[in-house]
């Protein structure tokens, strides 16, 4: 099977959610379950239909997080030396070239992605247009919302 590749950061926030969801979810849950059981009719059971929704949404996500930790292949970006490149595990500052707004992007396995936290996937129109590159360059990238030209000012392995 293909390793995934995943940053030290990123398997380590894997390895907490999944320990949370299988001490602390999974419990309350089955315990949600055994409660709503006790109310009689399954069939007519809001309660115990969502607890098993729930159930469901739970085990789905442990299975999802055990496979992707299971082969992941870990890169810690600190015992690397890209030189001065974009490379995975590091966090690129990119000005806008069109607005002159300025945003700094971690680029990570597309497993740990979270455009809320600026964890982009390495599959990512961006970062596919930013690896190899170095701080100083100009960038196009060629994304489903259109074209976008950026500079890079910064690049950091942390």
């Amino acid at each position: 099977m293909n390793q995934i590749p995943i940053t030290a950061v990123g398997a380590e926030r894997l390895k907490l959610e999944l320990k949370e969801l299988k001490s602390v979810k999974r419990p309350a849950v089955i315990e949600a379950i055994a409660t709503a059981r006790e109310h009689g009719d399954l069939k007519e059971n809001a309660e115990y239909h969502a607890a098993r929704e729930e159930q469901s949404f739970t085990e789905g996500r442990i299975a999802e997080l055990e496979a992707a930790l299971s082969n992941a292949q870990i890169i810690d970006i600190t015992k690397l030396n890209p030189g001065g490149r974009v490379v995975f595990g590091c966090t690129v500052t990119l000005v806008d070239m069109e607005t002159d707004s300025e945003v700094a992007y971690k680029i990570v396995g597309d497993i740990e992605a979270d455009i809320n936290e600026n964890r982009i996937a390495i599959s990512s129109p961006i970062a596919r247009a930013l690896i190899g590159k170095e701080e100083g360059d100009d960038v196009i990238v060629e994304a489903p919302a259109g074209t976008m030209e950026y500079a890079i000012s910064g690049v950091e392995y942390k």
